[in-house]
């Protein structure tokens, strides 16, 4: 399969590029600044709001992974927003990948979590603009699956095990960026959750 990776150098990115070159996959890692990723075979320079840009990768890749995340300086997320919205509009075959947020996943009674009462205020912003993002993919009417991760994501051990569930979240409190790949991969090469927003956890 060939497998384009929007931000291929940060934490959850470069595992599923690590990830998928482990599973044979040739993969394009896409950055700002083109930084050389071990194992992909194309390294490219692109911003995610470059429509045209983001056309010619979808056209030649059978899945885009969209691994970049809304600014965490206190600067705007609306430039994030709006590469989401641009790349919205460009027509594609191909499968559109997003890492979500634990906070667009929903309680039982249908709340999203970013909206609970208890959801720290530090990451209130940053899952607004990411939950805004997915809606402009999904009611452009993409081919779209959210993976969220559970509440803590950190480097750690590739276990291969992992719990998922659809909308809310799964069993566990942490995911490591490993197994997050792990899942990735696992979805991107079995479809299971085609078309939802999916979270999965240790």
């Amino acid at each position: 399969m060939k497998i384009a990776v929007y931000g291929a150098t940060g934490m959850v990115g470069s595992q599923i590029v690590a990830e998928a070159v482990r599973r044979g996959h040739e993969v394009t890692a896409i950055s700002r600044k083109g930084t050389p990723v071990e194992g992909a075979a194309v390294v490219r320079a692109a911003e995610l709001g470059d429509a045209d840009a983001f056309r010619e990768i979808a056209d030649a890749n059978d899945a885009v992974v969209l691994a970049t995340s809304p600014d965490r300086t206190g600067g705007s997320r609306e430039p994030y927003i709006a590469a989401h919205r641009a790349i919205s509009t460009v027509p594609t075959t191909a499968r559109l990948y997003m890492v979500g947020g634990f906070g667009g996943l929903a309680t039982p009674d249908g709340t999203r979590i970013k909206d609970t009462p208890d959801f720290p205020a530090l990451y209130k912003g940053e899952s607004d603009a990411a939950f805004t993002a997915y809606e402009a993919l999904r009611d452009a009417g993409a081919d779209l699956t959210v993976q969220a991760p559970a509440a803590v994501i950190v480097p750690g051990a590739r276990t291969g095990k992992y719990v998922t569930a659809v909308g809310v979240p799964a069993a566990g409190d942490t995911i490591s960026s490993q197994d997050f790949a792990v899942a990735a991969l696992d979805e991107l090469e079995q479809p299971q959750f085609r078309g939802t927003f999916f979270t999965a956890s240790n």
